[in-house]
């Protein structure tokens, strides 16, 4: 497994991270901490140090299931976590510095530390980026080493361009081959040392190539009742691409690669790109961190297959979704 840095606070990570939204549960399914555990220790076997939660996962209980391996397992674990989305209601005059120190504290109980490695604005309201008491909250709390590093995880590029005016860490950003506009800022990033953090990198699964026409989902998962954006911003759920249309792109991209599995594609894909850090695919069973390991070895796209990638993307997506987000 490679490594990339976080460069303001020289932090070595693994090139693929994981992620816990749906750590020990599928979409709508009982938290199992036992899975949970066995996820996070095949991890671990495979050499993957970043770790992304939040608060609200799970009700918590992925931050707890994080805090209970490492205390169990000596790991090298980097743990970035997210707050802010359990506020009620999510508004951004809910966003005030003692909100973000008490979800902080929280945080450092579940995961059973002094320090949080990272803690990041969990896609606040847009104006929430230019509230600048919240950043200067969370200078002092690094001052005083509650925090080792603060970023923000975003919907837009444009919340991502207003973050990074501040002396923030990293950026986590919504970044895949249905989601091509955050490259126009990585550039901007890497001057400032920002790292990236590339989430949803799978499109919820759609860029797995496993999903057809007659795949169902339960009503308690997003993909069935997110759609268009009925609970929470749209382009959490397959990136904001209506799924017929990206079944028809992933089409065209199985035809690309020449195969029918796409996800280590997809994920090498993204770390082709070197203002990416880490991308973090999620997984519900230890079989699928070893799935997405599997990207780490194959070889680097060529031209032609990075080119056949973005014609895809114009052809396709870019008219649904470029402007967005």
């Amino acid at each position: 497994m490679k490594q990339r840095e976080f460069k303001k606070i020289n932090a070595p990570v693994s090139e693929i991270g994981l992620g816990t939204w749906q750590l020990g549960t599928k979409w709508g399914e009982a938290f199992n901490p036992d899975e949970a555990l066995k996820i996070l220790e095949t991890a671990a076997e495979n050499k993957i140090n970043f770790i992304d939660t939040a608060d609200i996962y799970n009700d918590g209980n992925s931050e707890k299931a994080i805090g209970q391996f490492m205390k169990n397992v000596p790991t090298d674990f980097f743990v970035s976590t997210k707050c802010g989305r359990g506020l009620n209601p999510h508004a951004a005059q809910m966003y005030t510095p003692e909100a973000v120190e008490n979800f902080a504290n929280h945080s450092l109980k579940r995961l059973q530390v002094e320090r949080l490695d990272m803690l990041l604005l969990h896609c606040p309201p847009t104006s929430v980026y230019k509230k600048d008491e919240i950043f200067t909250k969370l200078d002092k709390m690094q001052q005083a080493g509650k925090i080792r590093s603060y970023g923000v995880s975003v919907e837009k590029v444009s919340e991502a361009l207003t973050a990074a005016e501040y002396p923030i860490t990293a950026v986590e950003i919504i970044f895949n081959m249905f989601r091509l506009k955050p490259k126009e800022i990585f550039s901007t990033l890497q001057e400032k040392n920002i790292g990236v953090i590339a989430r949803v990198p799978l499109a919820s699964g759609l860029l797995t190539g496993k999903y057809t026409k007659d795949t169902t989902f339960s009503k308690a998962d997003h993909r069935s009742y997110n759609r268009h954006g009925e609970a929470f911003d749209k382009g959490e759920t397959f990136s904001g691409v209506d799924y017929d249309l990206g079944l028809k792109a992933v089409k065209e991209l199985k035809k690309l690669f020449q195969t029918d599995n796409l996800i280590p594609y997809a994920l090498k894909w993204i770390l082709m790109h070197e203002a990416v850090t880490t991308v973090i695919p999620g997984a519900s069973k230890n079989s699928q961190v070893i799935s997405n390991v599997a990207a780490a070895a194959i070889p680097d796209l060529t031209p032609s297959q990075m080119a056949g990638v973005e014609k895809i993307y114009n052809h396709y997506l870019k008219s649904q979704v470029h402007e967005n987000w």
